[in-house]
């Protein structure tokens, strides 16, 4: 009982394991991986780009899963443009090495800030993207989050064990 109520205040206040309910961040995460998420990084430290963070779901009604997995793009006070299926951070071309080469990025999406014309950040926010730009739902939908809902840094690939390792 004592292990279970431990077990139980470190997933609520440190560590929790998350499941990929899809696709969008592949090849880095697959559907089915599961990963270690540091709920204290973001007390620590501010948010990286490049960092993979979950998230809970944003206002957005077509979104089904509680938490998201992306990673972040843009940091708040950037700008962030898609033109040429390249992401543009405050004019530059963002140099995406987790990107499998050929990745074509699109600018989609109806909400307020339309990522094919320069997008403001604001300060209390980020700009996530999955890696798997066909097939991922994120800020060129729903727009940049508020930080406040990011659950914390997933750090590690827990299963499968054969691709066991560190983010």
């Amino acid at each position: 009982m004592v292990a279970f109520g431990l077990m139980a205040l470190v997933q609520a206040t440190s560590l929790q394991a998350f499941r990929i309910p899809s696709d969008s961040m592949s090849p880095t995460l697959q559907q089915g991986d599961r990963v270690l998420v540091n709920k204290w990084s973001y007390r620590l430290h501010d948010v990286h780009r490049g960092d993979i963070v979950v998230f809970d779901k944003p206002d957005d009604p077509s979104l089904t899963e509680a938490h998201l997995i992306k990673r972040v793009i843009g940091l708040p006070n950037e700008t962030v443009t898609i033109d040429g299926g390249h992401v543009i951070i405050d004019g530059r071309i963002l140099n995406e090495p987790y990107l499998p080469e050929g990745t074509d990025t699109a600018a989609v999406g109806s909400h307020p800030c339309d990522p094919a014309k320069p997008c403001h950040i604001p300060a209390d926010r980020v700009w996530v993207m999955g890696d798997n730009r066909t097939y991922s739902h994120d800020s060129r939908y729903f727009g940049p989050i508020p930080q406040s809902l990011i659950v914390g840094r997933a750090f590690v690939r827990l299963w499968p064990p054969s691709r066991l390792g560190s983010l």
